[in-house]
């Protein structure tokens, strides 16, 4: 662009390159190689890799024309939303000519090796390991609830690569091949009876040299890179949604449908908040004063939610760095999801033991009770989250390291 670019010259910008080279007839993957080409799909990347150069509002200016006009935009998933970006802060030039084209037209697909059965919420005590043999890595350990591990192409994977060095020191950022025969991939089971995370066994896995993201030791800077992408995208989650005609849209909407199944129960893990003030009416309770004040407070808490996320937003528009503000946010969203399953327990009563019911929502209640724990875990506990906001925030003593 000739001028300074501004909201309304990127939107015009942009909806006249569309009006010129979108065709509802394209495939999906036709119409994400001319997109991703164009320079449009990630317009805040630098002009060498894929992008325009422009300010990171740009990306939401695209993004908000896109759904006006019913156009499909990037996969959506791991690949894109934490991989990608990761790969660009802190991959090399190989790496990033390698993967991030791959990832932006959806030709692969990607999943997370953080957590290890001894290393959750202290990630840092992981003790998966790599090894170099020549020109790779061999890779031996145990990875836990992991998503999409089933079905994907590469895994973003944390490996202790250096034994004697504090803990924080010596871990190693990969890029995991995930069709090989060193890796297994299991399924496991919830107590909500659905099945969307999986163990991963790593047993002489390989990696190539070349495809470590960073430097040797200093992983654990660009996992918190791609923690703090994870929680952008935990924020905006529920926002994704590909709509529209033609040939492109429709595959867009399939593949929607297909990578929301895994993710189906949601909705539930984040309390249900929607279904309080119909199920006041439904129970009786609407007349009770307690549930009544209980259920405005619960609202108010996902309100506030609502209004962080949006901050966080505006802030990344502006040029921000995710920040501590995603830890505030994934805070306020467990604390609602927590006050909710409490309101919904106690206006349904027992029949929230039920595990189904034709007559009620109150098997969706059962589920919103055995699924809401897993909102004050998942993308990080909310004690490393109130670690994050004591010491980067707050200023507080640092946890022991």
């Amino acid at each position: 662009m000739d001028s300074l670019p501004t909201p309304e010259l990127v939107r015009e910008q942009f909806s006249k390159w569309l009006d010129e080279n979108w065709n509802p007839d394209y495939s999906l993957r036709e119409w994400r190689e001319v997109f991703v080409d164009s320079g449009w799909s990630v317009p805040h990347w630098p002009t060498n890799r894929f992008g325009k150069g422009l300010p990171a509002w740009s990306e939401g200016v695209v993004a908000s024309h896109l759904r006006q006009r019913g156009v499909p935009g990037l996969p959506i998933g791991g690949g894109t939303f934490l991989a990608a970006p990761t790969i660009l802060d802190h991959g090399s030039a190989e790496i990033q000519e390698r993967f991030l084209r791959d990832i932006l037209i959806g030709a692969t697909t990607w999943c997370q090796l953080f957590s290890e059965p001894g290393a959750g919420s202290d990630l840092a005590g992981l003790s998966t390991k790599a090894v170099r043999d020549g020109d790779e890595w061999v890779i031996n350990g145990q990875k836990v609830w992991n998503t999409s591990a089933h079905h994907a192409d590469y895994g973003i994977l944390l490996a202790r690569t250096d034994t004697e060095a504090p803990k924080h020191s010596g871990i190693s950022y990969f890029i995991l091949p995930m069709k090989q025969e060193g890796v297994l991939v299991r399924p496991l089971l919830q107590m909500n009876h659905h099945q969307s995370f999986n163990e991963v066994f790593l047993t002489d896995a390989r990696v190539p040299l070349s495809w470590t993201v960073g430097d040797v030791n200093a992983g654990w800077t660009v996992a918190n890179t791609t923690l703090a992408y994870e929680r952008k995208f935990g924020a905006t989650f529920g926002e994704i949604r590909q709509r529209g005609n033609g040939r492109a849209a429709a595959e867009a909407h399939e593949e929607w449908l297909h990578y929301m199944e895994t993710y189906k129960w949601y909705p539930q893990r984040a309390g249900r908040v929607d279904l309080i003030p119909s199920r006041l009416a439904e129970t009786g309770h609407a007349s009770n004063a307690i549930s009544r004040d209980e259920a405005l407070k619960v609202l108010s808490l996902q309100r506030v939610s609502a209004l962080t996320a949006e901050r966080a937003r505006v802030l990344r528009e502006l040029g921000h760095a995710p920040g501590p503000e995603g830890s505030v946010g994934k805070l306020a969203t467990s604390n609602a999801a927590r006050a909710a399953a409490q309101i919904h327990a106690r206006m349904t009563g027992a029949a929230a033991m039920l595990d189904s019911s034709e007559e009620s929502t109150d098997g969706v209640i059962s589920e919103v009770i055995l699924s809401v724990p897993a909102q004050s875990i998942a993308g990080g506990t909310d004690e490393v989250q109130r670690n994050i906001l004591g010491e980067r925030i707050l200023g507080l003593p640092r946890e022991p390291r």
